[in-house]
């Protein structure tokens, strides 16, 4: 007898980052955001302080995937005037666990990446208006385009590293991850009391001060120390 399972429709490829330097590549179960989690960021979003940290989700498949036969490229969204880039370090987890101590929660990073959040800014605000989950304002197609991981045993843990992103040649964010109001471990700690990470969960850690408006025809280049930069080409709408 058969142990293969026979699903009802075709299924779908694991979401997947590649590593830097290596043919391997990390699969991905799941992606947390951290909101409003450097100061000056949070003043130009309306916060003020080092408020508890709160979390959204990106679907992994659809968020990750990128234009077939054109990688780096990324169709500007439907049903959106005011499409925002956020800058952010990544972090990839290869080690799962729950009521993680902060200072354990190191041993549990696999790698870092740079990433951008990408935000439908005016259906985010018509979710905060209304009371509403933000689903449609952060979660949609390619709305996370994330470079290739590097392995934490190759660099460690570093606690300042510069972040800058470049929209036509002209720097938009620019900041430190020394920035942040919640630091990594106190991300994973924090998350891990209200789910059971697991391995190869991703969480995007928050974006400094500078989010704006991108437009079809520009160039986004977004780099973070001792990390692979990562270069997204905003095309027209499919």
């Amino acid at each position: 007898m058969s142990n293969l399972i026979s699903f009802a429709i075709p299924t779908w490829d694991i979401p997947s980052l590649a590593v830097r330097g290596e043919s391997t590549r990390f699969p991905i179960r799941r992606i947390f955001c951290v909101g409003r989690n450097y100061v000056e960021h949070q003043k130009e979003m309306g916060g003020d302080g080092r408020e508890q940290p709160f979390f959204f989700a990106k679907a992994a498949h659809d968020a990750l995937s990128v234009a077939e036969g054109a990688p780096g490229k990324v169709h500007y969204p439907p049903k959106t005037a005011d499409y925002h880039w956020e800058t952010e370090m990544v972090v990839a987890l290869g080690q799962g666990g729950r009521r993680i101590a902060v200072e354990a929660a190191a041993a549990h990073v696999w790698g870092y990446a740079v990433g951008l959040d990408m935000t439908r800014r005016d259906l985010q605000q018509v979710g905060k208006d209304k009371g509403r989950p933000w689903t449609f304002g952060k979660d949609f197609d390619q709305a996370a385009p994330i470079g290739a991981l590097t392995p934490a045993a190759k660099i460690g843990h570093a606690a300042k590293a510069q972040l800058t992103l470049k929209v036509n040649g002209q720097v938009k964010q620019d900041s430190n991850i020394d920035q942040m109001i919640w630091s990594v471990p106190e991300q994973i700690a924090f998350l891990s009391q209200h789910y059971t990470l697991e391995a190869g969960d991703l969480i995007m850690t928050g974006t400094p001060a500078g989010v704006g408006a991108a437009k079809v025809g520009d160039e986004l280049v977004a780099s973070i120390g001792g990390l692979v930069e990562l270069r997204v080409n905003i095309v027209a709408p499919l």
